[in-house]
């Protein structure tokens, strides 16, 4: 019997041990938790998004337009607005008439900042990006050429300034 009595001596010290160091250590406080993300990459907050659009619950409306056409309201896709958003599948788009080759312009309306942006088509009866080709990128308003003759899908993907946000935009154009 000396060998339990030596046994419940040990594990008790242990356990005393064990009561003071995490009772007397620094409080644990778990990490806060972090939005989701519909991409990879997220602006940095690098500005103040303007007034006009830090109020929104949603990204603003993207309109496209040929020079000198109507203005055509984009299908909003997938986004991460302020810390929150949705996930879109692949959308067919607003339809858009224009000419092949046709210089197109991108505008956010509410007025938004825009930091970096990537225009992607793919055929129209393909149904989803697995066949989808960069055809434009950059930094500011966006600007590109209309595709070849066809029908197309085009997705605009906008990083707005200041850490607002990203949002993907589609078009169904026709083009002539």
């Amino acid at each position: 019997m000396p060998c339990r009595s030596a046994s419940r001596r040990t594990v008790v010290a242990v356990v005393a041990t064990t009561i003071i160091v995490v009772g007397c250590g620094p409080a644990i406080t778990p990490p806060s938790p972090t939005p989701p993300s519909a991409t990879s990459s997220a602006p940095s907050p690098t500005a103040t998004p303007p007034p006009s659009i830090a109020g929104r619950d949603a990204p603003p409306d993207a309109v496209l337009a040929a020079e000198g056409g109507d203005a055509v309201t984009g299908q909003l896709g997938t986004y991460v607005w302020f810390g929150t958003g949705s996930d879109s599948p692949w959308l067919t788009g607003a339809p858009l008439t224009v000419g092949s080759g046709e210089p197109l312009s991108l505008k956010v309306v509410p007025e938004g900042r825009i930091a970096t942006w990537e225009v992607r088509d793919v055929p129209a009866a393909a149904g989803g990006p697995e066949e989808a080709r960069t055809i434009a990128k950059g930094t500011g308003v966006p600007a590109f050429e209309a595709p070849g003759p066809g029908l197309w899908t085009v997705e605009v993907t906008v990083d707005f300034d200041g850490g607002a946000g990203r949002a993907a935009y589609f078009w169904h154009l026709k083009v002539e």
